[in-house]
């Protein structure tokens, strides 16, 4: 009988998360352990001024995603979370004085652009968003939302030559951008897109404006910031039986004759398990860090593959100058030279961009009082190397608020009592990452069928996460969750309980 398959999730991030609650809900005994003491990996939240603020993930989008997964669980997704369309997508500065806001509504957006740039920019916009959207169309359902292909696997999914030659995979994302915009500033800000799964947008291919026509298809807030939402997928876990266990640090996977037989934790518990879904960096594995067993189940990924990390604040405060949106970038004066400092030099430009989310804020209007900010800045991923190469945060914290005046933005009290993190402090959170938030970089165009997909080479032990197929981010994490949830049932419907 399917109910008694005993299945072990380490990690209760997205995509342990996701998995846990489509196996308890088909039937299976689910356990997930966290060495952490509360759900939500990367969608986690620190207290600062004494207020809680979320530190990792900001950007809700790819409600499909949440919306299939509830159904799968008997839930309509939203019945029990705050959410909200934004109309602003987020608002865009420059040291030059000059801002731009992009909108939920396309033909906003466009005459917010013409304005800003000409109008031949407004109507390059709109052509731009058309090839994003036509990207997206050709590999939601064949690749996102799919397992793991190859090449000529996606081909033949696809069926369509013309689709797949338009998705761009031998293009830069810059050059691509350079072909639809005469205007510099807005090659920055679209190709900050490419920094959502952690690249430079000077070597990622031109498939990754799929991520623009994502945000322009709706952005949403959620009450209680992204922390709401791991909580409500853990409640939809909890609702198939799925059981959780905090503060529980997962030392070894348990293999016997080739096959997985269960976790042991670091207090020296054994937990008997017919399969194992690792919600964690697949590095993690490789480097042996959950036992020497399991270390040819993938590959690290090496320190110049890595992705992008960052030099993160958490810090409640007064600002004074521009009025801020809830997503919020100031962007460098020299942006080929921010992406060459840190995956060449492997430090941080003298005027790095700077992403504010400006958690108390609702459609422009803010708070009278302090507020609840999170700021970000990209940074070389060598947290493992002991101080990131030549990075000084102190004077990074100088420079960014250098340059947030420049852009016509002063924090109170500057960042003085903010809570920092640093590569060395996510490499310590997620190991084996050297601090890398992404995974891998995705810097040619097959570095997509380079991530690991939902099977290893061992027998029950299954990949979920940013790591893994098909990619880094909230709503990817979810499906590659789900993706690994589906291909161990599929196995087990093959074999005999044990």
């Amino acid at each position: 009988m399917t109910a008694r398959r005993r299945v072990v999730v380490i990690g209760a991030g997205a995509g342990g998360l996701a998995a846990a609650s489509d196996l308890a809900h088909a039937g299976y005994s689910v356990t997930v352990l966290d060495k952490a003491a509360c759900e939500g990996g990367k969608m986690r939240q620190v207290e600062a001024g004494g207020r809680q603020i979320d530190a990792g993930p900001t950007v809700f989008t790819m409600r499909w995603v949440f919306e299939a997964l509830f159904e799968a669980g008997g839930q309509t997704f939203g019945s029990s979370l705050g959410l909200s369309p934004a109309r602003i997508l987020a608002r865009h500065a420059w040291r030059d004085g000059s801002q731009l806001d992009l909108y939920a509504d396309l033909s906003e957006s466009a005459d917010a652009i013409a304005a800003f740039a000409g109008r031949a920019e407004g109507e390059a916009y709109r052509a731009f968003i058309a090839e994003c959207q036509d990207i997206h169309s050709t590999l939601k359902d064949s690749f996102m939302a799919a397992p793991k292909p190859s090449p000529p696997g996606l081909v033949m999914r696809v069926g369509d030559l013309g689709a797949m030659w338009r998705t761009r995979p031998f293009d830069t994302y810059w050059s691509r951008l350079s072909h639809r915009f005469k205007d510099p500033r807005l090659r920055q800000l679209f190709g900050r897109y490419s920094t959502y799964v952690g690249s430079s947008p000077f070597r990622a291919p031109a498939t990754l404006m799929l991520i623009a026509h994502v945000e322009q298809d709706g952005v949403w807030l959620l009450d209680g910031g992204m922390r709401a939402l791991a909580g409500a997928v853990r409640q939809l876990a909890e609702a198939g039986g799925a059981t959780f266990r905090f503060g529980a640090a997962a030392e070894r996977i348990l293999v016997r004759s080739g096959a997985v037989r269960g976790v042991r934790l670091r207090s020296g518990e054994e937990i008997p398990a017919d399969a194992v879904i690792f919600n964690g960096d697949a590095s993690a594995l490789a480097a042996g860090l959950l036992g020497g067993d399991v270390r040819r189940a993938a590959r690290a990924v090496p320190r110049a593959g890595r992705s992008l990390s960052a030099i993160t604040w958490c810090t409640a405060t007064r600002t004074h100058g521009l009025p801020l949106a809830y997503h919020n970038v100031f962007f460098s004066d020299d942006y080929a030279d921010e992406f060459a400092a840190v995956f060449q030099r492997r430090t941080i430009t003298r005027n790095p961009t700077v992403y504010i989310c400006a958690q108390d804020r609702r459609e422009g209007s803010g708070p009278d009082g302090a507020e609840r900010l999170l700021l970000l800045v990209n940074a070389p991923p060598d947290g493992d190397l002991g101080g990131s190469g030549s990075l000084d945060p102190g004077a990074v914290s100088d420079r960014v608020l250098e340059h947030l005046s420049a852009c016509g933005l002063t924090l109170d009290g500057g960042l003085q009592g903010a809570v920092r993190t640093t590569p060395e402090g996510f490499n310590a959170l997620f190991p084996a990452t050297g601090g890398a938030l992404y995974g891998a970089a995705n810097h040619s165009s097959m570095a997509s069928f380079a991530r690991p997909g939902s099977a290893t080479r061992i027998a029950g032990l299954y990949i979920a996460g940013g790591s893994a197929h098909p990619g880094s981010g909230v709503p990817m994490a979810t499906l590659s969750g789900r993706l690994a949830a589906a291909r161990l049932q599929t196995d087990f419907a093959r074999r005999p309980v044990s």
